[in-house]
């Protein structure tokens, strides 16, 4: 049946939409047709009067639609949602099936067909993101049938993040279907025990899309001195202590992120003697660890977001290379910087030009010995590279 409202593009504006990118800028719209309500299904249409693509509607957004299907005869209703995350889980099998990796993505939005919707699986838990109008309408749909494909004790929402509010759409914290999540729920990362908070924790709970970089990070840290940056609840720390650290602190501004950073040294058979907690401003102590000559051998920096929108680039630009420049004049020669950006407004050559320049201001020079980006269970969309956030260095100092 066809449907009935639309969205009509200006003329020449369907050329990202022709290579499959799902999503429709408001300077693109030349008018809506059938005034659809937030989050529901129309039609993408040519100036030429061509449909193209069938989306969700998002009156308050400056993405103004995000494409559900390619393909005009598809309906978008419950068996669409049922098929797309059937193929989300179907992709990761082999990692949802695997005993040393009991915390996953399941679903990553625009790469799984899915704009705005997240899911992560922590151990017998589901964390869902509702973070478009279009998977909000959607969400009792989409609750019913994660129960039925991937078994769980329970389903609880995080939908608190800012891009709700550009959506038009409240923050919301709650169960959705099934248990209460314990306080801590512990999951499994090769072998590295790590506890979470589903309810106030970071995101959905934990850092999923560092998989890959704990574990090159444990490669590279035998018998180092390992500075950990923003360190959250201290996965990298532990990682590096897997490997065989010398010793590691953790630096964090957060008390209540340190306290279960202990709580996951001990989890993993650590003594306090292998580390040590620092709750602290990470510029600021990185100054006082200069004037006082402190070394390292290897220094993480993992920031939280410092670019959320193209607006805010210069300062983050600045702040990237603030610390990288920091942490560069506290490496010993041959150490190693392990930094990370995940602001999509600063892509990779330009992280690692802002990184080069703190290091060289640091009066150091070095080589990049690794690149890093997310783990697995978070894919890129070919026609999508916004999918493409986290970005990594490991560079090793003169």
């Amino acid at each position: 049946m066809e449907l009935m409202k639309s969205l009509h593009l200006n003329k020449g504006r369907e050329s990202s939409l022709l290579r499959l990118h799902p999503w429709v800028f408001s300077g693109a719209v030349n008018k809506v047709s059938g005034d659809p309500e937030m989050g529901e299904t129309v039609k993408i249409v040519t100036a030429a009067g061509q449909q193209i693509a069938v989306a969700a509607y998002s009156p308050s957004s400056q993405i103004r639609a995000r494409v559900w299907t390619f393909k005009q005869e598809e309906v978008v209703d419950e068996g669409f949602f049922r098929r797309r995350l059937a193929a989300a889980i179907k992709r990761r099998e082999s990692l949802l099936g695997d005993p040393r990796r009991t915390g996953c993505r399941v679903v990553y939005a625009e790469s799984d067909g899915l704009p705005g919707l997240i899911v992560d699986r922590y151990g017998d838990f589901l964390v869902c993101q509702f973070l478009f109008a279009g998977v909000e309408l959607w969400k009792e749909t989409i609750v019913a049938q994660l129960r039925e494909l991937l078994p769980c004790k329970g389903i609880y929402e995080r939908s608190e993040a800012a891009v709700r509010a550009r959506e038009g759409l409240e923050p919301t914290q709650g169960l959705l279907w099934g248990e209460e999540p314990p306080e801590i729920v512990e999951i499994n990362e090769q072998d590295r025990l790590y506890g979470l908070n589903i309810a106030h924790g970071h995101k959905t709970g934990f850092y999923l899309d560092q998989y890959d970089n704990r574990e090159l990070v444990r490669s590279l840290s035998k018998g180092r001195r390992v500075l950990n940056c923003f360190a959250y609840t201290g996965a990298f720390g532990i990682a590096a202590l897997q490997g065989g650290a010398s010793h590691v602190l953790n630096v964090d501004s957060s008390g209540p992120s340190l306290a279960l950073a202990a709580a996951n040294f001990a989890r993993n058979g650590f003594a306090e003697g292998q580390f040590s907690n620092r709750e602290a401003n990470v510029f600021e102590l990185l100054r006082e660890f200069k004037q006082s000559q402190q070394v390292f051998d290897l220094i993480v920096l993992d920031p939280p977001k410092f670019a959320e929108t193209k607006a805010q680039f210069k300062r983050a630009a600045r702040a990237y290379k603030d610390i990288a420049m920091q942490a560069a004049a506290l490496l010993s020669p041959g150490g190693l910087l392990v930094s990370f950006s995940c602001s999509g407004a600063i892509d990779l050559p330009l992280f690692q030009k802002i990184t080069a320049d703190g290091v060289l201001d640091a009066g150091r020079h070095g080589q990049i010995i690794h690149y890093m980006h997310q783990a697995q269970d978070h894919p890129v969309g070919l026609p999508f590279p916004e999918s493409l956030y986290l970005k990594g260095l490991v560079c090793m100092l003169d």
